[in-house]
């Protein structure tokens, strides 16, 4: 059995580097629980002379083996010819189970050594281990050098959106509003490829291929890219660096996957965006999520925080500090430089977006935007025209938070893919509700979530409204089965009590059968993801309309009392 589980090329900066590196995943078992004989001549014939290696199979043994690890990394490059190779070592849920990356120049020799250096962890059942670290340095000197990285150092201002939730209508906004200013703009995000408004690519190109093609066509003058956690994971930053980042939040999401099992190693994981900031550029940084604020300690960029409250420390300490703030003073959209009044840009009201300031994640994402546009130069009054005329439609926003009225019921589709995405989903329903009408949800999730997130979803979904269906995403099952999904899903729900669902095979046929429910006043939410343009088309056939931004406000107005 060997003990390289995974090596994976990383192509730019990622969450172990700045730049290129090489991943590698490794059973260490062999080590773990090698003899103290073993692990004490290993650790002398990599030059840790005074190691103590502790008991096999102890916590004391596994901090040894990751220091050992990144000396064995270390000492094979070394007699191979690459000398001072930076190492990072990480364990895992798994004490037998270690990453370990280094940057690379050569694709076919770092690939060599990272073989290597599992040839020596394999050799751990012979007897002649000192034996091994020579073979594998020879190997690794022998190797190909092959081609170098093909990380792209952009030539047009970039603006690099991140984080849990809002990031794909942060990018949105942010690339409207440049081309509101006349720049022809690309950008990628999960939905695709846009080149000045136009899809030219479908598919989830959050990742370096994305940012790739946007930087590759010869037209765009300013790039807006996504970049979602798997990218940086798998393949890295396809970028040496941006101009403007923008962190939204952090949530738990997608836990559980690629090493990453913690919101906080998810943290670390979004970081690498405004880490690879330019020093002149400006990290964004959402103030209200701690998570997001802490990463002010890592970037060279400057900072520029947003937050829905004018009073808080994260405005306050930015400020102290010569960066700048976004917020709400009054219901107005305001930017906070140190020594000078407020600068009210737009009232939130005048913000679609934020359905008349009642979508909160809304309104902290349009402080997002306005604060990026302006870190990247674009004029106050176009970032103001931009933020007026962007719509929570299927042309500006396609599947998120797009409103529609068929008839007196109102219908709101909406991805709402984790808590904080469908609490914020609930919220903006009750806020456009009428006074005694009720909140009808078609809840549907993908299989890629922890047991628990699912569970979470069902709970909330079941307590916050007053009819639960589940409609299933067929396309994103991820490995699981639809009644997997559904046990869960109502688990969550009979945690409060509800236990009257009916299951629908897909997400048209769960929207159909609210709406047919329906009365007058209702509002009808489908959790949207596989569907979404039958969503609409079904719709259209049934005498639904998109909602303006006056008929939008006028719901708001008729739903308080």
């Amino acid at each position: 059995m060997t003990s390289l589980l995974e090596l994976r090329v990383l192509e730019g900066p990622n969450l172990y580097f700045p730049r290129a590196a090489i991943k590698l995943t490794l059973d260490i078992t062999a080590l773990a629980e090698a003899s103290d004989d073993t692990a004490t001549r290993f650790a002398r014939r990599i030059g840790l002379r005074n190691a103590r290696t502790g008991a096999a199979g102890t916590g004391f043994r596994q901090r040894f083996a990751a220091r050992a690890v990144a000396r064995l990394v270390r000492a094979v490059a070394a007699e191979a010819g690459t000398d001072r190779l930076a190492v990072r070592v990480r364990t895992t849920g798994d004490p037998h189970r270690l990453v370990v990356a280094f940057p690379w120049r050569h694709r076919g020799r770092a690939q060599a050594l990272g073989r290597a250096v599992a040839d020596v962890i394999d050799a751990f059942a012979d007897a002649d281990v000192e034996a091994a670290v020579t073979r594998a340095a020879e190997v690794a000197a022998a190797a190909e050098p092959g081609p170098g990285p093909t990380t792209i150092t952009p030539r047009i201002p970039v603006v690099a959106v991140t984080g849990t939730n809002g990031k794909t209508t942060t990018s949105r906004m942010i690339a409207h509003i440049a081309r509101t200013d006349g720049r022809l703009v690309g950008w990628s995000n999960t939905d695709g490829i846009y080149i000045d408004g136009e899809l030219v690519e479908a598919g989830d190109y959050s990742g370096p291929s994305g940012a790739g093609r946007v930087l590759a066509h010869k037209q765009v003058r300013f790039a807006v890219t996504e970049t979602a956690r798997g990218g940086i994971l798998l393949k890295g930053i396809g970028l040496t660096r941006n101009d403007v980042s923008v962190v939204t939040n952090v949530t738990a999401d997608h836990l559980g996957l690629h090493g990453i099992d913690t919101v906080d190693q998810l943290a670390e994981v979004k970081g690498v965006v405004p880490r690879i900031t330019r020093k002149s550029g400006w990290a964004v940084l959402n103030g209200d999520d701690p998570r997001v604020l802490a990463m002010r300690s890592t970037i060279k960029a400057q900072p520029w925080v947003f937050s829905r409250d004018p009073d808080s420390p994260a405005v306050r300490e930015v400020l102290s500090a010569g960066g700048r703030a976004t917020t709400v003073i009054d219901g107005w959209v305001c930017v906070l430089v140190p020594g000078a009044d407020p600068d009210p840009l737009v009232e939130l009201v005048d913000v679609p977006m934020t359905l008349a300031g009642l979508s909160r994640f809304n309104v902290e994402n349009t402080l997002a935007a306005a604060s990026a546009a302006l870190a990247a130069g674009i004029d106050r009054e176009v970032v103001v025209a931009g933020l007026g005329s962007f719509l929570p439609d299927a042309e500006h926003n396609p599947g998120r938070m797009n409103f529609f009225s068929i008839g007196e019921v109102s219908v709101v589709m909406d991805l709402a893919h984790n808590e904080a995405g469908l609490e914020a989903l609930m919220e903006i329903m009750n806020g456009v509700r009428r006074p005694g009408s009720r909140l009808l949800l078609a809840m549907g999730v993908v299989g890629d979530r922890q047991d628990d997130l699912i569970e979470k979803l069902g709970e909330i979904g079941a307590r916050d409204s007053d009819v639960l269906a589940i409609a299933h995403k067929e396309r994103y099952l991820r490995g699981r089965t639809t009644d997997e999904l559904d046990a869960l899903m109502r688990s969550g729900a009979e945690r409060v009590g509800v236990t009257d669902i009916t299951t629908y095979p897909t997400e048209v046929e769960g929207l159909a059968a609210l709406v047919a429910q329906a009365e007058p006043g209702d509002v009808v939410a489908l959790m949207c993801h596989a569907e979404r343009q039958q969503a609409y088309d079904w719709i259209a056939a049934h005498g639904g309309s998109p909602d303006t931004p006056d008929v939008l406000r006028a719901k708001v107005i008729a739903a308080r009392p």
